[in-house]
């Protein structure tokens, strides 16, 4: 599918979310599609389907599978990724707009870097919400669950883009409605890495 107009702003909302989840998984996925020739994607976004993209992003994502799945640490993983995905994202937003005007190209990339910026803190208060459960299952669950909608959404985007934008906007519109949430989520997931690596140790008792 050669994407233009409607179509691109569908793709960018829908790749911009999945970016905000699991953005190795969705250069990946978007390099493998344009690979199979599943999407045209613009020129300026040519260098996503190269090989040597595809499988460093491909390494990234499995690295990722693990890492996201321990308790704790998935919340420094997702921390740290605050400072890669948003800006992927709003890099993809840029590249793919090449063609447009200066003033649509720019509104594109804050635009793309913002609806990362809220699934990537949507997705961390669910972990923040999830990890202090002494079970595993859920977080894995979680987890898994994300880097499952990533791929699924990026190849939603490109085969079938208003489908793919419409679950993106309704997903964001659950997210604003559950903004008080997150805040909460975030700052509890904020207090457990206190406790677990800033808090002193208590004195042991004496016998």
């Amino acid at each position: 599918m050669k994407l233009g107009g409607p179509e691109l702003v569908a793709m960018l909302v829908a790749t911009s979310f999945a970016a905000g989840l699991n953005v190795y998984a969705t250069v990946a996925t978007l390099g493998l599609l344009a690979r199979a020739e599943v999407i045209n994607l613009p020129a300026s976004l040519h260098m996503v389907q190269d090989w040597w993209v595809i499988g460093v992003s491909g390494a990234m994502f499995i690295i990722e599978f693990f890492a996201d799945k321990i308790p704790v640490f998935d919340l420094i993983w997702n921390a740290l990724h605050t400072f890669i995905r948003i800006p992927a994202a709003a890099v993809l937003a840029y590249g793919a707009t090449a063609t447009t005007s200066p003033q649509m190209q720019m509104i594109s990339t804050v635009v793309g870097g913002l609806i990362a910026a809220a699934a990537h803190t949507g997705k961390t208060a669910a972990r923040a919400g999830v990890t202090p459960s002494p079970e595993p299952v859920s977080n894995f669950a979680l987890s898994t669950a994300e880097d499952v909608g990533a791929i699924g959404l990026t190849w939603m985007a490109a085969a079938h883009p208003y489908v793919a934008a419409g679950i993106a906007i309704a997903l964001l519109v659950l997210l604003i409605l559950l903004v008080r949430w997150i805040v909460r989520s975030i700052k509890g997931g904020i207090a457990v890495l206190r406790r677990k690596f800033f808090s002193p140790e208590a004195p042991p008792r004496a016998a």
